[in-house]
């Protein structure tokens, strides 16, 4: 399935096409665990501190940086992608416009190094975390719903070989 990811990057110095490639590897690993079978299309943002707060405070009035941050485009229900999607797609494009995210890579190094992890496995988990978001998934209340959501990020993490060190 080809899906349009467009991955940018807010530092320079932070470029990476093995970081680019990594996020495409996590996105499409977890539209395909969910069941998404027709294209998509998903934007990313790879910031700091600074620029994830900054998105945070216009987006959700929310003034603090945090590790990811997910915009999905459509009221989806988590684990029940909608069987026939097509009045969903861009007329233009032909792909299902799944939303936006952004990540911080200085929250994601800093996390690494606290909980232990690569920082191949913090940013993997963070970019899956975020496909879930666009799908529907959330984690508000310490409930089922988080336990789901923890749940299927575990798996896909681990189908890419990205397990907790």
């Amino acid at each position: 399935m080809k899906h349009q990811i467009s991955v940018r990057y807010s530092n320079r110095r932070d470029r990476s096409p093995g970081l680019t490639l990594h996020i495409h590897r996590c996105i499409e690993a977890a539209l395909a665990a969910e069941g998404v079978d027709v294209p998509c299309e998903i934007n990313v943002l790879v910031t700091d501190d600074a620029g994830i707060r900054a998105v945070n405070a216009a987006m959700r009035q929310i003034d603090r940086e945090t590790d990811v941050l997910s915009f999905p485009m459509f009221d989806l229900s988590p684990g029940a992608f909608p069987d026939d999607p097509s009045d969903m797609l861009d007329p233009q494009t032909g792909l299902l416009p799944l939303g936006d995210m952004c990540i911080s890579l200085e929250r994601a190094k800093d996390q690494a190094k606290r909980f232990g992890n690569s920082l191949k496995r913090e940013v993997g988990y963070l970019t899956i975390h975020s496909v879930l978001h666009l799908l529907g998934y959330d984690h508000m209340d310490e409930g089922e719903m988080k336990r789901q959501m923890r749940t299927r990020e575990e798996l896909i993490a681990a189908q890419l070989g990205l397990q907790r060190q």
